[in-house]
């Protein structure tokens, strides 16, 4: 995880703006997910179709957009192949989390998906070599310790499978690494283009040989209900909504400001979960969320003291 450090120009207000439309983006993600949820156990979807149709929706909303603005040149990218893997890594992080849907109660995965920080934070020292202190790595790993207080009981009856939220976590933290060195030369709307392209890609090879080959979570069906076309279409909406949303965010307020306030996502998804489908979450995986959570304000608020007191070079004499 990079230092929140940061030249910040934007006023108060547009800090504000940033704020609400963050919150507001973190509360609608979760439908996303309950939509795929729907799609996945009560109409036998894939999880491969809802990862792919979601993407695909997203690179067929963005092209007008962008074609629009700038015209054909607005697709050139230096960096064409890293961006398209960026979409490979956030295809397979769908089709990871929609699969973990048909087992896990909503709030359940969400939950365990939100130790992405922490794995941001070890993908940043092993991959780019970022330095990081004893205390983040003790919050890291209770937060991985809370993660498997709410897999425990899932774990027992469903196995290995159970996991799935940690891989769609490792995919996209994997992603957000790769947009680090992606975003030299790339807009934001050309590399959101990008990712969903290269999901698309990516989920289409896999579901041309998993199909055969009788794999469930890569099956095709070509709807027939009404009722799966909207909640596919609301998927695809929502998920391209919620990402233009988190990037406008950024651009009005400093991630130090924004990180807590994305921990909003918990409470829709515990809120969802037991509007759609009744399921609460008992008191282990309460503890178990609350851990998580706290261990991912922890390394929040290690990195806004270290981004107000960076250690200073020794002095060679």
């Amino acid at each position: 995880m990079t230092s929140f450090a940061e030249t910040f120009e934007n006023t108060p207000a547009e800090i504000v703006r940033g704020i609400v439309i963050l919150v507001t983006a973190s509360a609608i993600i979760p439908l996303l997910d309950a939509f795929g949820k729907i799609l996945v156990t009560a109409h036998a979807i894939s999880a491969g179709e809802v990862a792919l149709v979601r993407l695909f929706s997203q690179a067929a909303m963005i092209l007008p957009v962008l074609l629009y603005i700038d015209g054909p040149g607005a697709l050139r990218t230096r960096h064409l192949g890293l961006n398209l893997l960026r979409g490979a890594c956030l295809g397979v992080a769908g089709l990871t989390f929609f699969a973990a849907l048909r087992f896990m109660p909503l709030a359940d995965a969400t939950a365990v998906f939100l130790i992405e920080p922490m794995i941001l934070t070890l993908l940043a020292a092993l991959l780019l070599k970022e330095t990081i202190g004893w205390r983040r790595i003790v919050a890291v790993v209770i937060g991985f310790f809370g993660a498997l207080i709410i897999i425990r009981p899932s774990y027992s009856v469903f196995g290995i499978v159970s996991l799935l939220p940690v891989a769609a976590a490792f995919f996209v933290a994997l992603y957000l690494i790769l947009t680090r060195h992606a975003s030299r030369g790339s807009t934001p709307l050309a590399m959101l283009f990008h990712a969903g392209a290269g999901g698309v890609l990516v989920l289409s090879l896999a579901m041309i040989i998993g199909h055969p080959l009788g794999i469930a979570d890569l099956r095709f069906r070509w709807p027939d209900e009404a009722v799966v076309w909207a909640l596919l279409a609301a998927a695809g909406v929502i998920g391209t909504a919620g990402h233009l949303m988190f990037i406008q965010s950024y651009k009005l307020a400093p991630a130090s400001v924004l990180a807590p306030f994305g921990y909003v996502e918990i409470v829709s998804a515990v809120l969802l979960g037991y509007l759609i489908f009744a399921d609460m979450p008992d008191g282990p995986k309460w503890l178990g969320m609350a851990i998580i959570v706290g261990s991912g304000l922890f390394i929040y608020s290690r990195e806004q003291r270290m981004a107000r007191h960076p250690q200073k070079p020794p002095i060679v004499r």
